[in-house]
């Protein structure tokens, strides 16, 4: 056993380290598409923070790279580990460690998985509002992306719903950020640059989420139309009629055959009017009261209608959350009918028409294609790319990302980058900007130990 593992298997354990052989394979990649899976050479499991804070003092010392890993399930590559690194699972630190019905929020640790706080919370009729469409993912790893998800258009993502942090800097120290204030004006937001970081600044050991009545009454509109633009058009006519939908999405009518095909769903849309749709507009309304939740539905789908949908049908009950359940599920729709790519570009809302009519045009015109759906309500498009040729793909990717920016949009708007896309964010991001995030990288990491291969690697 060489020095490292002696000395990292003293922090947490020689049970609590794995190497070699021991380390399963489920620890060398997430679930991007376009990321090979790499083994790493350690696997530690601590309990504490204390010992995270061992862990990366070790780390920094001995020059051994490090991700975090919570349960594996983004999308970009972000918790794909370097070659000899260090990966730091939090499967351990798993627990909910307070619900403050009186502040509204809850204290818990990286490895707790959305299910698990949903559990903790509900009953005493509170929730946590990010659902970045896989309830097995952790908070640590929503925090790591700045997860959103399709309640993003009413709740905000994850900066909007981390009032703090417990964080552990690369050269051991421990921080708290923030905490159960709504609001801090003192300093700068530390919180705040954490979030998003992909583990490369600081590793977050403790995490206070805030917490929002669930409200019980909800239904859903599904609105199919004869062409994508009636529905770009009709998004903001939908926000400004003071609904306050909790989910507003739109599916290309391949994407909604793909998951209706996979989850087996059952929406009863005749197949005249699905052989009319390009695309579906799902808007979900929410309230305490069930008679003016039927109200607000009836509005939305008299507006619905008045904004061209060749129909519409009102979903309740179980046929509403299978509808919003198999939409989570999008991307593993994309998986299964052989998508090489799947992105998460986001653009001002205005911009939608124009980012979808022209990087579908883009797809097609080198032979592949381009298929998707989105959170229409605050321009997060989801493209599920076909196209083999990985230097082809390559190009295309760069146009399609470059025609987002010059829209005024980004990258990625809730999977982060990763190691799938962050070269295209260096040939395309202001290099005064990425000159800039180089120095706060080496201001909280002074030996480029954590996640080395995201932003710059």
């Amino acid at each position: 056993m060489g020095d490292g593992a002696v000395r990292l298997g003293g922090i947490v354990g020689d049970r609590n380290l794995l190497v070699g052989a021991a380390i399963a394979e489920d620890y060398g990649h997430d679930e991007a598409l376009s990321v090979e899976p790499r083994k790493p050479a350690y696997v530690a499991k601590p309990a504490t923070a204390e010992e995270v804070a061992e862990l990366l003092k070790t780390a920094s010392e001995l020059g051994i790279p490090v991700t975090a890993r919570g349960s594996g399930t983004g999308v970009s590559g972000g918790c794909r580990p370097a070659d000899g690194g260090l990966v730091i699972s939090f499967e351990r630190m798993n627990a909910v460690l307070e619900v403050d019905t009186v502040n509204h929020v809850a204290v818990v640790q990286p490895g707790v998985t959305l299910s698990e706080l949903d559990k903790a919370t509900s009953p005493a009729g509170l929730g946590y509002t990010v659902y970045p469409g896989e309830l097995s993912a952790s908070v640590g790893g929503n925090v790591g992306t700045n997860a959103g998800g399709m309640r993003a258009i009413k709740y905000g993502v994850t900066r909007h719903n981390v009032l703090g942090l417990q964080a552990v800097l690369p050269t051991g120290e421990i921080i708290r950020t923030g905490g159960k204030v709504p609001k801090i004006s003192s300093g700068y937001d530390l919180t705040q640059l954490v979030i998003g970081s992909e583990g490369s600044l600081a590793l977050a050991t403790e995490v206070t989420v805030k917490l929002h009545p669930k409200l019980p009454h909800g239904a859903s509109v599904l609105a199919p139309f004869g062409d994508l633009d009636q529905v770009m058009t009709a998004v903001p006519k939908i926000v400004a009629a003071g609904l306050d939908p909790n989910i507003l999405e739109y599916l290309d009518n391949m994407t909604m055959a793909a998951i209706a095909y996979s989850e087996k769903l059952e929406l009863g849309v005749p197949e005249e009017i699905r052989e009319r749709t390009q695309a579906y507009l799902v808007v979900s309304l929410e309230n305490r009261h069930e008679d003016r939740l039927h109200e607000d539905i009836e509005t939305l789908a008299e507006l619905a209608g008045e904004l061209g949908a060749i129909d519409v049908y009102v979903l309740e009950g179980p046929a509403a959350r299978k509808l919003v359940e198999a939409r989570e599920k999008a991307f593993w729709a994309a998986k299964s009918v052989g998508a090489d790519d799947v992105i998460d570009v986001v653009v001002p809302r205005s911009a939608m028409p124009e980012f979808l009519t022209k990087s579908r045009e883009m797809a097609l015109s080198t032979g592949g294609g381009a298929l998707g759906c989105g959170h229409a309500g605050d321009g997060n498009v989801h493209l599920a790319i076909f196209c083999k040729d990985p230097v082809t793909r390559k190009k295309l990717l760069t146009d399609i990302f470059a025609l987002a920016m010059g829209l005024g949009g980004a990258i990625s708007g809730e999977h982060g980058l990763g190691q799938s896309k962050n070269g295209y964010f260096r040939e395309l991001e202001d290099p005064a900007k990425l000159a800039l995030m180089r120095r706060l990288k080496q201001a909280f990491d002074p030996a480029g130990i954590l996640n080395p291969s995201i932003l710059f690697g």
